[in-house]
């Protein structure tokens, strides 16, 4: 009867072992459209625009990623100031900063503005072209 018992408990013992080992799964790749995010300027809405100087003109959008959005940059040219990235994490950010226009009076600043997914691709640029009249 002793055998009896060692026999089914080694049995036991390789049918668990058996059910541990590692075996094929199957993977999916990750659903992605392959592009990076869209980037839009609600405002101001036009490509061209001009605005007084003083203290300073608001700037505002939305970038939009199915991957999820990781961050949106922005880039000043002929401005007078940097900013810090927007993060992200959702498949939608929107954001709002205003540029310092003050001292800039006759000046063209251009604004640049993109972003990255998650995956990290880089999306396209949306620019706008501010004018700053006295």
């Amino acid at each position: 009867m002793q055998r009896a018992v060692i026999k089914g408990v080694g049995s036991l013992a390789l049918l668990l072992l058996a059910g541990c080992t590692d075996r094929g799964r199957l993977l999916f790749p990750p659903v992605t459209d392959g592009e990076g995010p869209r980037t839009f300027i609600d405002q101001p809405n036009l490509a061209d625009t001009t605005v007084r100087a003083g203290p300073g003109a608001a700037i505002s959008g939305k970038t939009i990623d199915p991957d999820g959005v990781d961050s949106v940059y922005v880039v000043l040219i002929g401005g007078n100031e940097r900013f810090q990235p927007f993060v992200g994490g959702r498949d939608t950010l929107r954001f709002g900063f205003t540029i310092n226009t003050g001292g800039l009076a006759g000046d063209t600043v251009f604004v640049l503005i993109f972003g990255t997914d998650r995956l990290g691709n880089r999306g396209d640029t949306a620019v706008r072209r501010v004018a700053i009249k006295p």
